[in-house]
């Protein structure tokens, strides 16, 4: 049995969901999102609430998934999803400039981040950036993507981290302090 599946999505106020064949369509106050549905696989919209259904016991594996899917598009057009990111390192910085992230990360160059549609991305004080909009998925990607320009050095502990994320910080050269 499904723990997850048959779990009950509440549908707040103000969001209006369209049932169609294979496709679930949510929208809200952040936005529109449309949610693909594996075969087998239907949902039920009952007094403010949706409930996932499954054929049979072949789509066992996927029912856990599209009510997840569906749940983060309500949750995503009602109140939004943040990823929040550091940068650590003397001289690293970013700004906001039209529809780029320009960041500054220790290279000879300033790398242009173009900001996807949808996503929002603030810039505080130079080093902490937060990445939000309404797609879970598409925030944590974008997010992976700028960590990705210049991941946290294990050594100095320089470069781009999500906040809150706890690194291994290595010794190095552990013969250079006691060579005479």
């Amino acid at each position: 049995m499904s723990r997850i599946g048959n779990k009950i999505i509440a549908v707040p106020s103000g969001v209006k969901i369209q049932i169609k064949d294979g496709v679930v369509d949510v929208q809200g106050p952040k936005g529109k999102m449309n949610v693909a549905l594996p075969n087998g696989i239907s949902f039920e919209q009952k007094d403010g609430t949706l409930v996932a259904k499954r054929a049979s016991e072949e789509q066992r594996a996927l029912h856990g998934l599209a009510r997840a899917l569906v749940s983060n598009a309500v949750t995503g057009v009602t109140t939004g999803f943040k990823k929040e990111l550091d940068i650590v390192g003397v001289g690293y910085r970013a700004e906001v400039r039209g529809k780029n992230v320009v960041l500054a990360l220790g290279f000879s160059h300033p790398i242009e981040f173009p900001i996807p549609e949808g996503i929002q991305i603030a810039v505080d004080k130079q080093t902490h950036l937060v990445v939000s909009g309404a797609d879970k998925g598409q925030v944590g990607q974008v997010a992976a993507n700028l960590r990705g320009i210049r991941p946290p050095d294990p050594y100095k502990q320089k470069g781009v981290r999500i906040t809150g994320e706890r690194l291994k910080k290595k010794a190095g050269k552990a013969g250079a302090k006691t060579s005479a």
